[in-house]
Parts: C-alpha cells; sequence; structure tokens
C-alpha cells in the first residue's frame, strides 16, 4: 500500500454544529505529515478521529499499520519510575523492550526518578518512548515540542528524523512553523472544517505567491517594504537613497516564512 493513511469525506458535528466538512487527505508512508489550523479549525478533531479516540459521523478512515501516539496533554501517576511505565507498556504490548531507543530517548538516564522528579522535556521524551514500545508503523506527535528549550528541541527533532530513516510515517500537529518547515515533507492546513491546501512548504509558497519583505536602516528611520519584484524594488529604494544622499546603515531581505504563508491561506 502506498498510503499509511487514507481520509475521504470525513465529517463530525458537535450538537448541530458541522466541525469536520468533509475532509480528503491522503498520507503518504514514511513521510513527515502536518496538519495545521488557527484554534478551532478542527485539526485536533482530526487527528482524534484517526486515531480511534473520538467517533465520527461520516466518511472512512483507512489506517494501514500499527499506531503510536503521543498526545500533546498526558501524564503518569506522580511516584512511578520511568522503567516501570516502560515495562507496563511492554507488557500491554506483548513486546519487548528496545534498549537501543531507551538509550537513545535518555531515559537510561533518568530511569531511578520518579515521574513528578522529571523536567517537561523528561516527560516529553518519555512520552514519546511509552508512544514507540510497540514498534508502531505510523506515530503521531501532537505539539511534541511545547514546553521545551531550543537544546531540548533540537534533540527531538534529531530523533523524530531518525524515525523517519527507519521508514516510520510521523503524523505531526505543531504550532511552531520553524518546526514544521524544518521537518515536514508534505502539510495540510485546516479552516473552518475544510482543507483548504495539501502539499509541500514550496508548493504553499507558489500557491499564495512568493512575496519578499525589506528591511531598511538608514541614518534618518527604518522602513519596511513588501514587494513581490524584488530586483525593480531594491533598485528603485537604492537609487532614491543615492539621489538624496541617504546613508544606508543596513538592508536585509526576506522571503517571506512558512508562518507568513500559513497565515495567509488561513485567512483566505
Amino acid at each position: 500500500m502506498k498510503y499509511a493513511i487514507e481520509v475521504r469525506g470525513l465529517e463530525k458535528k458537535y450538537g448541530s454544529k458541522m466541525v469536520l466538512k468533509g475532509l480528503n487527505f491522503q498520507i503518504v508512508k514514511g513521510e513527515i505529515f502536518a496538519l495545521l489550523g488557527v484554534n478551532g479549525a478542527g485539526k485536533t478533531t482530526t487527528l482524534e478521529c484517526i486515531e480511534g479516540l473520538r467517533k465520527y459521523d461520516g466518511g472512512t478512515i483507512v489506517v494501514n499499520g500499527k499506531m503510536g501516539i503521543q498526545l500533546q496533554s498526558s501524564s503518569l501517576p506522580a511516584h512511578i519510575k520511568p522503567m516501570e511505565a516502560i515495562k507496563l507498556f511492554a507488557k500491554w504490548n506483548q513486546t519487548s523492550i528496545n534498549n537501543a531507543m531507551l538509550k537513545a530517548l535518555g531515559i537510561k538516564e533518568i530511569e531511578k526518578s520518579q515521574y513528578l522528579q522529571l523536567s517537561t522535556g523528561q516527560k516529553r521524551r518519555l512520552h514519546l518512548a511509552l508512544a514507540l514500545i510497540g514498534n508502531p508503523d505510523i506515530i503521531f506527535l501532537d505539539e511534541p515540542t511545547a514546553g521545551l528549550d531550543v537544546e531540548a528541541r533540537l534533540a527531538l527533532h534529531e530523533q523524530i528524523r531518525n524515525l523517519k530513516s527507519q521508514g516510520k510515517t510521523i503524523v505531526l500537529a505543531s504550532h511552531d512553523m520553524a518546526e514544521v518547515e524544518a521537518l515536514c515533507d508534505r502539510i495540510a492546513i485546516l479552516n473552518s472544517g475544510k482543507i483548504v491546501f495539501c502539499g509541500t512548504p514550496s508548493e504553499l509558497t507558489d500557491k499564495v505567491g512568493r512575496r519578499y519583505y525589506i528591511h531598511l536602516k538608514t541614518q534618518e528611520s527604518e522602513k519596511y517594504f513588501e514587494t513581490t519584484n524584488i530586483e525593480d524594488t531594491l533598485i528603485s529604494l537604492l537609487n532614491e537613497c543615492k539621489q538624496k544622499k541617504i546613508q544606508i546603515l543596513d538592508i536585509k531581505v526576506d522571503r517571506g516564512s512558512l508562518e507568513q504563508h500559513f497565515i495567509k491561506m488561513a485567512r483566505r
């Protein structure tokens, strides 16, 4: 099978309010796929329907593989130790413990600590380890780096890339656009219960339109310009400064981030 997940005509309503309005998308095996949307767009509901945590009212969902789930908000008993939780989950899944995976996630370093003593980053790594216990084919990560410092985020990103290199399919929900741009092969954007875009980050840039942002700092002021024609705009600005004998202290050009493109698409 080419697809790890196939969603067709997915509908979900709460009372009389239709939250998901016939979603159609596929997730290819072995890719990192992100589901994005502003608050209330329906991304959490979509993930919960796929994961089997929430019933849906219409459409079909086909999952081709075993799932491992790391929820955004998870907790364990305060006094349980990481290895106790690992052994418990391994017994539930009727599988052996992968010590190499535990070492890679740094679980061995905290195995004697109690859950309440762990930092946010340590808890995130433990929850990911628990999601991987059954050697799943498809891994759901909901805001996996929320609350982590820079070092912990980079370490977790490396683990996600390692999982992909093993042929795992990663389904990611995140508000961090830099994270999505760095990790994901494709993204889907939800708006008001509908998919308004599904493709690669570069395809999103092409769809929204390539826009450039210029920050010009002179002795007199700092100004920002937005343009689709970088060559003509820069030449015009430089000529104007030269004619008026204005000294340029700094000039920066930004092609526009995924976050800027996402906001434009979501607002549409």
